[in-house]
């Protein structure tokens, strides 16, 4: 399907109650793999089948550019034909801006969901800080859009990724994402561990595990002999607490995350009140 043959049915819905599915959704496919990657591909193939869908996605990879966007640099969208044969457009920009530029050029009657992946590596824990993925899902929650970010969490570097996994769990599961009722401004981010399909164990709602790398920046030397740094980092602290996303996929699980826009620490507020401002008040009468 091809998001050109736009329905007139009017504005998008909003994600504090539940998507209709008594008719086809509009639905944005984004990455930040690159539009010609294999699991944007794979997203949209899934998309099509619940939906009108329109792929707006980076020319290149972006991966670990989190919820940037692009500022004082115009940019250009093309469009492209996939390996798979749909339509899109490429963008020269960060997932952020496909999704912005999507919302205002492909969907003069809104958008009803954005998807972003199939991502080719987990998304999982503090990483999500960084994840391009899942910054093109919380843009959509920004722009009041049922959102989900869906990674494949391999390991091993040159593995293949099972995308079919996550195309069977996608093909179950996304009408009952869709359908959840959500608190405002909530996206969700789901990994699904690279391993066959009838190796999944379940599926479980998890909240975020913590991820700590050591040797983030690496020193190294070019030919020349010129210092240059490596950034990457090994895992050196990955929560095993269950309940967590990373134990969940460690499990053989599939993770489904809620993640809100609200970075607030609402536990922190009420010790500052009374360390802070009660000083400031006993100072104030002295």
């Amino acid at each position: 399907m091809w998001a050109g043959e736009s329905r007139s049915s009017g504005s998008g819905r909003g994600f504090e109650g539940a998507v209709d599915f008594s008719d086809l959704m509009r639905i944005l496919v984004t990455n930040d793999d690159g539009v010609f990657s294999a699991g944007l591909e794979t997203m949209a193939e899934v998309a099509s089948q619940f939906g009108e869908v329109v792929v707006c996605a980076p020319d290149r990879e972006r991966s670990a550019c989190g919820h940037s966007m692009t500022l004082r640099e115009p940019l250009r969208a093309r469009e492209v034909r996939l390996m798979n044969g749909m339509r899109g457009y490429e963008v020269n920009g960060l997932p952020v801006d496909c999704v912005n530029l999507a919302l205002t050029e492909y969907f003069p009657d809104g958008c009803d969901l954005v998807l972003s992946g199939i991502n080719n590596g987990p998304n999982l824990g503090w990483d999500v800080t960084y994840s391009g993925t899942v910054g093109g899902a919380l843009e959509g929650a920004v722009n009041g859009i049922r959102s989900i970010a869906v990674s494949v969490a391999k390991y091993v570097e040159d593995a293949p990724p099972h995308y079919e996994t996550a195309v069977a769990w996608m093909q179950e599961w996304l009408p009952k994402l869709v359908s959840a009722t959500l608190p405002k401004h909530c996206m969700l981010n789901v990994n699904v561990p690279s391993i066959a399909p009838v190796e999944v164990r379940g599926t479980r709602i998890t909240r975020m595990g913590m991820r700590v790398y050591a040797d983030r920046v690496e020193r190294r030397e070019d030919p020349w002999g010129k210092p240059y740094y490596w950034q990457g980092g090994v895992v050196i602290v990955d929560s095993t607490q269950p309940g967590t996303d990373v134990h969940a996929v460690n499990e053989g699980f599939v993770s489904v995350t809620p993640v809100r826009l609200d970075w607030t620490d609402h536990e922190a507020i009420p010790d500052l009140v009374e360390t802070l401002l009660e000083a400031d008040r006993e100072e104030d009468a002295s």
